[in-house]
């Protein structure tokens, strides 16, 4: 599933800009691991036994429970204890309640959540649910309910947003879950829509067939003045790596997983670590906050993990001319921070709710959206028989009833083997690519039936005994899910140095995942600098010249050429196309492929005069900033740094960042011309061994924690520089050891 994780968009940061004008900063509150462990409401318990939970000094809790519905209600109280103000944050936001916490200036966002209706599919849901998938759903949500009600002190999200403690119910966490699944493909539509109005239609036909050929979206291309950008921007997974290699071609004789998702860099951090241990769960892993099942994980006879397979699981339909009859009308109350009600309107019809009448998608004509997500599936029972898998056939069994967002899972078990399959429920689409961004309401055949996991390929013991999944797309032959994927680069780098020897361990795998090296960058690099004639140059543009001659397409913070290829791709964007054909190559992740495109058609003379008009602006931002970590800066965004006192609580200082947009480790950043903070990329990290039950090692860029100020707020920061992890063993003595702080949650009596 792509991740929450993220926080609302600009609207959050105006409401904390209207608090500094009201004078309502309280500085934060530091608290070490006992001040905050004594915070945890251990007594009245909805249980049914008492639960044990050890923690280590990174605030990462072990969890022991002699039911499964113990187990759920103990992992509920856990993500309120680390995550409440983001849990309530994101659910809000979930409901369209943005305006409850920032006042009128929400209300455009909350008329698109209405819209876009997250719940459709919940009383289906509901109705549908297993009983077991129901009993450890309300045992989950019991869980946060005496969290947030019971908790002896709530974050500061509460007293600065104007939130209430309000009891979840099981509906209200479904669709909650939703926020979740949201579809990749809203991203690139609210990019593109606005350039589809703009250009002629000609234009438009034009470069239309190109983008769907190109690639995926990328959060570089998101602009900070629109508030859906930035909220799309948290809730939409921008890429991920995921390797599994087979025991025979490891050192130990058992098979290793590597994974990293990428996300929005930003504080508090997307994913929490977790172990759990009942009857019928026993695995550790991460978790994202609020939902209760391991994303990314081991348990003793199986490791996995996931990227976002970039499916197009809705369809843009322009309805403008169907009757006024089809449409049913639809209105709710919402409450404004600060006092006062409003009335929100929205319109529907057969083919969907009508979202273009807010902030999401702009549009002058209107248009429906069909979505997957808006028909019933069961992800929480799919991601729980995950945790239980045995083996690679269980785990694809398990993946029957999940349907969004789509994901690639990658697996390896005890038995040696390895796979690749790809979770979802899909349209079945044809192979020639949709005709435009918006189709006609008769353009729907592909809804008629709908694709699920078992349907869809699966790549299983491939002879080289490694699959690797970096959002690229899927090999050929099978149905088609989506149009938008990443350049090879990163699945290409990653073949090669699995490669590179016959037999891999754990440590090799964890240095893998810091690779910065891009050979695409460097190949597009060699090909500009055929074209240049030294004795065209003066003495400034020689030496940028130079520097790139002897580039190896390392992204390393002291490199000064990484830096020198940047500025120079973004100088002759900018000379050869207007700003709505660079946004829309951006807007597809792959300005690069596009660009050199657009090089190669030009005559040699015109190719030559745009490379030697732009390279003196090259060196002169050039010795403005020195190195690519000069000005690639890596510090994670926190809400809450904006009021005074708080930054160095709940940030980091700005360091110099490594690696770039398609870099294995990836820290992706928008047209570089100068210095500019990181925007998404890696975010966390998970290396498992399967020839020892103790060897799962994971670290998050951030911390555990999501309480301003705390010890473990920020503490895995270094950790993360120096490419440490932090394990979570399975055996109960390498717990004992580790985890040597122990709560017990008690039930009421």
């Amino acid at each position: 599933m792509s991740g929450p994780g993220g926080w609302p968009g600009s609207g959050w940061f105006t409401a904390l800009a209207l608090l500094l004008r009201a004078g309502l900063h309280p500085r934060p509150q530091a608290l070490d691991l006992q001040q905050r462990l004594a915070m945890l409401p251990l007594d009245g318990a909805p249980l049914a036994r008492p639960v044990r939970i050890r923690w280590n000094a990174r605030q990462v809790p072990m969890i022991e429970a002699d039911s499964d519905e113990d187990l759920m209600v103990a992992l509920g109280v856990v993500h309120a204890h680390l995550r409440l103000g983001q849990i309530e944050v994101l659910r809000r936001l979930s409901q369209g309640r943005l305006s409850e916490m920032i006042g009128p200036l929400g209300l455009s966002i909350d008329q698109s959540l209405h819209a876009l209706d997250l719940g459709r599919a919940v009383p289906a849901m509901l109705a549908q649910m297993p009983d077991q998938d129901r009993r450890l759903g309300e045992g989950f949500v019991a869980g946060l309910n005496h969290g947030l009600l019971r908790t002896t002190g709530r974050p500061p999200e509460f007293s600065l947003l104007g939130l209430r403690a309000e009891a979840w119910t099981l509906a209200e966490w479904l669709q909650f879950a939703r926020l979740a699944a949201v579809d990749i493909s809203w991203l690139v539509w609210q990019q593109l829509l606005p350039l589809r109005q703009q250009m002629d239609r000609g234009q438009w036909q034009a470069l239309w067939p190109r983008l769907c050929q190109a690639g995926m979206p990328g959060s570089g291309v998101l602009d900070a003045r629109e508030p859906m950008s930035r909220a799309l921007s948290g809730l939409l997974r921008s890429g991920s790596n995921a390797v599994a290699v087979a025991a025979a071609r490891t050192r130990g004789g058992g098979g290793l997983l590597a994974s990293d998702p990428h996300l929005p860099l930003q504080l508090p951090s997307a994913w929490l670590l977790a172990g759990w241990r009942s009857p019928g769960f026993h695995c550790v892993g991460m978790m994202m906050p609020g939902l209760p099942f391991m994303l990314l994980g081991r348990n003793p006879w199986l490791a996995w993990g996931g990227t976002s397979l970039h499916a197009q699981s809705s369809d843009l339909y322009d309805v403008s001319h169907l009757p006024a009859e089809d449409f049913s009308h639809h209105r709710r109350e919402v409450r404004l921070r600060g006092g006062g009600r409003r009335w929100l309107q929205w319109r529907e019809c057969a083919l969907g709710p009508v979202v273009s009448e807010g902030a999401l998608w702009s549009s002058r004509r209107p248009l429906a959206l069909r979505w997957v997500g808006h028909q019933p599936s069961n992800e929480l029972g799919a991601m729980l028989a995950v945790a239980r898998a045995r083996d690679v056939a269980g785990f694809r069994q398990a993946l029957a009833p999940y349907a969004v967002s789509g994901a690639n899972m990658v697996c390896c078990d005890q038995a040696g083997d390895i796979a690749h399959l790809l979770a979802a429920r899909l349209p079945q689409r044809g192979s020639g690519g949709p005709p435009d961004l918006v189709l006609e309401p008769g353009d729907d055949a592909h809804w008629r039936g709908l694709l699920g996991s078992q349907q869809l390929p699966m790549r299983f013991n491939p002879p080289e005994g490694v699959v690797v999944s970096a959002n690229q797309p899927p090999p050929q032959g099978g149905p088609p899910v989506g149009w938008f994927f990443a350049p090879a680069d990163r699945a290409e780098r990653w073949q090669h140095l699995l490669q590179t020897a016959p037999l891999l361990d754990a440590g090799q795998l964890k240095t893998m995942q810091r690779d910065v090296t891009c050979p695409g960058s460097l190949a597009l690099c060699r090909t500009w600098l055929a074209w240049i004639p030294r004795d065209r140059l003066g003495f400034r543009t020689r030496a940028v010249v130079d520097l790139l001659v002897h580039w190896d397409g390392r992204y390393a913070a002291d490199s000064a050429a990484a830096l020198a290829f940047e500025l120079l791709q973004s100088r002759l964007a900018c000379r050869l196309r207007r700003r709505a054909q660079r946004r829309a190559y951006q807007a597809v992740w792959m300005q690069r492929r596009l660009l050199a495109e657009d090089m190669a058609a030009l005559a040699p003379d015109q190719r030559l005069q745009q490379l030697l008009q732009a390279l003196p602006w090259v060196a002169r931002r050039l010795r403005r900033h020195r190195s690519w970590g000069h000005a690639h800066r890596l510090q994670p965004r926190h809400p809450l740094a904006w009021l005074p006192g708080w930054a160095h609580c709940v940030e980091p200082e700005s360091m110099a960042g490594e690696g770039g947009q398609t870099t294995i480790c990836k820290s992706g950043h928008g047209p570089v011309r100068g210095r500019h903070r990181a925007s998404f990329g890696s975010c966390a990290r998970q290396v498992c061994d399967l020839a020892d039950p103790d060897a799962n090692d994971f670290v998050l860029l951030g911390g555990q924690d999501g309480w301003p100020g705390s010890d473990t707020c920020l503490d895995q920061l270094a950790l993360w520089r120096r490419g440490d992890y932090i394990r979570l063993p399975l055996t109960a003595a390498a717990v004992a050891q580790g985890y040597p702080y122990l709560t017990v949650l008690l039930p009421a009596p």
